[in-house]
């Protein structure tokens, strides 16, 4: 009974978020804070599912893990959305209004297509930006402080590097008509999903689902210690998409982490992307040092030679 509870637990939820934002108040939908409270919610029950049936206990949340991880969720929430919206959500609107870009079809779709486009937009592009990161050396160094954490836990996902977090947050959403409950509930319906997928929580979804949406067993799998092993299963949410384009990979992976799985702190995470910069001051500078250095020595032996020549 217990295995049959968690193994319905992520579609459980998923359908129970379906359900609130279909029903939902319209005050409720329009609240600044709905989304923010919905998720928190999703996150807090997650992580108490992850004290009853652990997945590893070399996982195991400690103190600094949990307030790293709760630093990264209000960063997200707060500094990276605003940025987000800004610079370019406002800025698809801005143009959608300029170019007379309309799809009125969108709002007159079902509640559940509406939710169902959402998220295909959000994750297909998402794929692709995560895939580019995997295989570009500038777009991996701001995604590579992700895959330096060292255990996977409900709120991991929010981890990573600035940069990356805002680029990995865009898409083309803002060009649709679509209802304001239904962007929400996609959006609270993708939390839900990625927080289960690294989530330390022994919980195995059915077929279908483990089919259609990306789980802890496909996600373990792409934080493997081996950079060549961490290029699949780049779908956040939706590794049906993995499946469409060959890059879908079976497994999983209890060892997480890179560069001999080192934790990065928070400045280092920062900081990582300007790595290759500041290797070439250093490498300058002791190529300067290292000609001061044979200049004086060099002077040195020329004044020797001098002083025993006289």
């Amino acid at each position: 009974m217990k295995k049959i509870l968690f193994s319905y637990a992520q579609p459980a939820m998923v359908a129970i978020v379906l359900l609130f934002w279909a029903f939902a108040p319209a005050g409720w939908v329009k609240g600044a804070w709905t989304l923010t409270i919905a998720t928190s919610v999703t996150t807090l029950f997650v992580l108490g599912l992850e004290l009853v049936n652990e997945r590893h206990a070399s996982w195991r949340l400690t103190k600094t893990e949990f307030f790293t991880d709760l630093f990264y969720v209000v960063l997200g929430a707060t500094a990276i959305q605003w940025v987000s919206t800004k610079l370019a959500d406002d800025q698809l609107k801005a143009a959608k209004h300029a170019l007379g870009i309309a799809t009125p079809w969108a709002m007159h779709l079902p509640f559940v297509a509406q939710v169902a486009l959402v998220v295909f937009l959000v994750e297909f592009g998402q794929y692709w930006m995560h895939r580019l990161m995997h295989n570009a050396t500038p777009f991996w160094l701001t995604h590579a402080p992700h895959h330096h954490i060292t255990q996977l836990n409900a709120m991991k996902g929010a981890v990573g590097n600035p940069i990356e977090l805002f680029l990995i947050s865009l898409s083309v959403v803002a060009l649709f008509d679509l209802s304001l409950a239904a962007e929400l509930c996609a959006f609270n319906v993708l939390a839900v999903i990625s927080t289960f997928a690294h989530a330390n929580t022994r919980c195995d979804p059915p077929r279908w689902y483990a089919f259609l949406f990306t789980t802890i067993r496909h996600h373990s799998l792409h934080h493997s210690v081996a950079y060549e092993d961490t290029r699949c299963n780049y779908a956040n949410s939706l590794i049906l998409i993995d499946r469409l384009f060959g890059t879908y990979r079976d497994g999983e992976s209890e060892l997480v982490g890179q560069d001999a799985r080192r934790r990065l702190s928070i400045p280092e995470q920062f900081l990582f992307p300007l790595q290759p910069a500041v290797a070439k001051l250093r490498a300058r500078r002791q190529t300067a040092e290292t000609v001061a250095d044979r200049g004086m020595r060099d002077r040195e032996t020329a004044i020797a030679s001098s002083t025993a020549a006289g």
